[in-house]
């Protein structure tokens, strides 16, 4: 494993939210992929009561367009026009900072005049136009760690972003490949990538989800998710990403790895705990050098 320097710890101010390693974790929630206006309203609604009776900070995410399909067949979403008025219509209603994907450069400018934070998948994390484009918004970026990638290789990720003059970056972990249509988080990789200073994101329910597993669709283990979360949390995370639904079994997207919404506010109880724990007593990767 690559050792570097620790830098300071960055701060990444999305709304009135502050995403920092140091600080309480703040949650990026929401459905896969937008399904209807109907839907995306009254999750988002739903959530937002969540989060605030938790007193946990909350950005919704939901994808407009499902670009990495197992499958022609695959449903992929309502498309950049209509997903983007979908997301703006929430965002006026609840007042959330909202997070979606981007996939190719020319779609950042008119995602970021609706979206607080710009997602990039992780397999195109190493697309160099892509990440230009999406820094050069001023817009923060959440870029997730490639299945193929080291952790210590988002260094020269974010700094492609930061070449641009945008410093607010986000790093995040959502499982390494292991085999065939297997996923494995390695937890060295948080603080790892934390060592750069940027917020650690834990994607956690990515990080169960079986690519290709049911043949022409991915499969999942969402009863792991909370698991993993729980592991990250206790690292030290500055947030975590979580996708939920009402009923994921009839979700057009990731179903077997997203959490059913109601058994979200037990979830998160026990990780709000753990993370006051974490942050109290934060992990020192300095403390067995001489």
């Amino acid at each position: 494993m690559k050792d570097f320097e620790m830098t300071e710890i960055k701060t990444v101010k999305v709304g009135n939210i502050e995403f920092a390693n140091d600080r309480p974790f703040a949650l990026l929630a929401g459905p896969c992929a937008i399904e209807s206006r109907q839907h995306a309203l009254e999750m988002s609604a739903a959530l937002k009561e969540l989060s605030e009776g938790l007193g946990i900070g909350l950005v919704y995410k939901s994808s407009f367009d499902k670009a990495n399909r197992t499958s022609s067949t695959s449903r992929r979403g309502v498309g950049l026009v209509e997903g983007l008025d979908i997301l703006a219509e929430v965002k006026e209603k609840t007042g959330l900072p909202i997070v979606t994907d981007v996939h190719l450069p020319d779609q950042c400018a008119s995602v970021a005049e609706v979206a607080d934070i710009l997602q990039i998948p992780a397999f195109l994390c190493r697309q160099a136009d892509l990440l230009q484009a999406a820094g050069k918004t001023g817009r923060a970026v959440n870029v997730k760690k490639g299945q193929f990638l080291a952790p210590w290789d988002m260094a020269n990720v974010a700094n492609n972003i930061a070449s641009t003059g945008n410093e607010n970056i986000m790093l995040c972990d959502r499982g390494t490949s292991f085999g065939y249509n297997t996923l494995v988080t390695d937890f060295r990789g948080l603080p790892t990538m934390a060592r750069q200073g940027y917020p650690v994101v834990f994607d956690a329910t990515h990080s169960v989800q079986q690519p290709g597993g049911q043949g022409t669709t991915s499969g999942g283990q969402r009863e792991f998710a909370p698991v993993l979360a729980r592991a990250a949390v206790s690292v030290g995370i500055a947030a975590l990403f979580i996708e939920t639904h009402d009923n994921p079994d009839a979700a057009i997207s990731d179903g077997p790895n997203q959490i059913p919404l109601n058994k979200l506010p037990e979830v998160l109880s026990v990780l709000m705990e753990l993370d006051k724990v974490a942050k109290a007593n934060p992990v020192r990767l300095d403390m067995f050098k001489d």
